[in-house]
């Protein structure tokens, strides 16, 4: 009966969250929803066209668009938005300096996607100068991260310092260790075939036409030796869930989403997920998982929470269930606390982000045409309601893999966020959320 039970509560997961996971509800809108915009949140578009220009992440783990002096916002710069991108596509990689905020092109990837862009982070050990991205080799289609110093180079004016590359099950990065020393990185070839809104289209892929490979699943890279090894394979995670599938598994196609180091880099949240682009959403693999980041403790959760969840202070996620946003504990497995429902927040299950100090969080969801944020002081119990800031024709149940997502991200003093919009012009574009004092 247990098995019944998880089956039901993983595989219908998504079915049941995904319009709050969308920041869709059919229901009537509730308080926050009707809630006017808060005096003094301010909305200043920061970047323009006629090219495009975002982030491409949301702000979950600590993912700040801001060095560490707060002088550069990093972005990426595409010449279009009305398809995803191919093989040779490629984006400007680019340096925002908000004294003036004018933009410098610093390199180009062809490793990126509009709803994550190239994975940026800042190098945890050396966040004023130092950032990672993913790429891909034009010959080969092999992908791979870079990490670029903007001081680097005989002229001073920034360059690659390492590239990690490997030759067979070529990954890239999915998640920096919050606290620096490695990152864990995936297939995103794999991820074009099965999940194309997150994946490198025509990247190769070592493992096409394996529903569960022994070579693939998330890789952990050490960032000072470039050395690597697998801490889970699919092949592992398809024993976890024979139990629940037990007539299907053999031929489901995994993979997987949003693997997300803790604070405290000594857990690791993922999800496990497949058929998400051939089946209904009842009956496509949701699965969430833990692990330690040496890939012991393999543990799957009966708990689905939905939404883009963050990491908080500790052991906790904070994530969607039902129409409550919640703080669930991993290790303990179980929900320890309530933190709003629609009365507070649009929609619980849309993106939501933890600022770097943990004092604050903001959910991001749409109406109509608009994504809205509400940001919740959790010392003060204050919150707020930013303006809307519009979709155009790229709401989520509109444009599909192109869809423009809240994706809230912090500044390191957790007074603003970046996030996407639609600008006047119809360009994609990044508008900065500010807080009152």
């Amino acid at each position: 009966m247990k098995h019944f039970s998880l089956y039901t509560l993983i595989f219908s997961a998504f079915f049941s969250l995904a319009s709050h996971a969308q920041g869709i509800s059919s229901k009537p809108l509730k308080d926050a929803a009707l809630r006017s915009a808060d005096p003094g949140v301010a909305v200043r578009q920061i970047t323009q066209g006629p090219a495009n220009h975002y982030f491409g992440y949301i702000g979950q783990c600590r993912t700040i668009p801001w060095n560490d002096t707060g002088r550069y916002i990093l972005c990426l710069e595409t010449q279009f938005q009305d398809r995803l991108p191919d093989a040779g596509d490629a984006a400007g990689v680019c340096l925002i300096d908000t004294r003036d905020y004018s933009i410098r092109v610093l390199d180009a990837t062809r490793g990126w996607n509009p709803q994550q862009g190239t994975m940026f982070y800042w190098n945890p050990e050396h966040p004023e100068t130092q950032f990672f991205f993913n790429d891909r080799d034009v010959k080969t289609g092999k992908i791979f991260t870079v990490l670029y110093d903007i001081t680097a180079g005989p002229d001073g004016k920034g360059g690659r310092i390492r590239e990690y590359r490997f030759d067979h099950c070529a990954v890239a990065n999915g998640g920096i260790a919050q606290n620096g020393g490695y990152f864990l990185a995936i297939n995103y070839a794999r991820m074009a075939r099965l999940r194309p809104v997150t994946g490198y289209n025509g990247a190769h892929d070592w493992t096409d036409g394996v529903a569960a490979p022994e070579d693939d699943g998330i890789y952990r890279v050490d960032i000072e030796t470039g050395g690597r090894r697998l801490l889970v394979s699919f092949a592992q995670l398809r024993e976890k869930l024979r139990p629940l599938d037990p007539e299907r598994i053999d031929s489901r196609h995994l993979f997987i989403n949003h693997t997300l180091n803790n604070r405290n880099n000594d857990l690791v949240y993922f999800y496990c997920r497949a058929d998400f682009e051939t089946e209904k959403p009842g009956s496509r693999i949701n699965a969430p998982f833990s692990m330690r980041p040496d890939g012991s403790e393999l543990m799957l959760h009966e708990t689905y929470i939905g939404g883009h969840p963050d990491w908080d202070m500790d052991g906790c996620m904070i994530g969607a269930i039902k129409d409550s946003l919640i703080r669930y504990d991993v290790r303990a497995r179980k929900v320890v606390a309530e933190l709003g429902g629609p009365g507070l927040f649009i929609s619980p299950g849309g993106d939501t982000a933890v600022s770097p100090d943990g004092r604050w969080l903001v959910n991001g969801s749409r109406i109509s045409e608009y994504n809205h944020y509400m940001f919740l002081d959790r010392k003060t119990g204050r919150s707020f309601k930013s303006p809307g800031i519009w979709l155009s024709v790229w709401s989520t149940g509109k444009a599909g893999a192109l869809r423009l997502d809240a994706s809230p991200a912090w500044n390191r003093e957790g007074n603003a966020v970046v996030v996407p919009g639609i600008a006047e012009d119809g360009t994609r574009q990044m508008f900065l959320i500010s807080l009152p004092d």
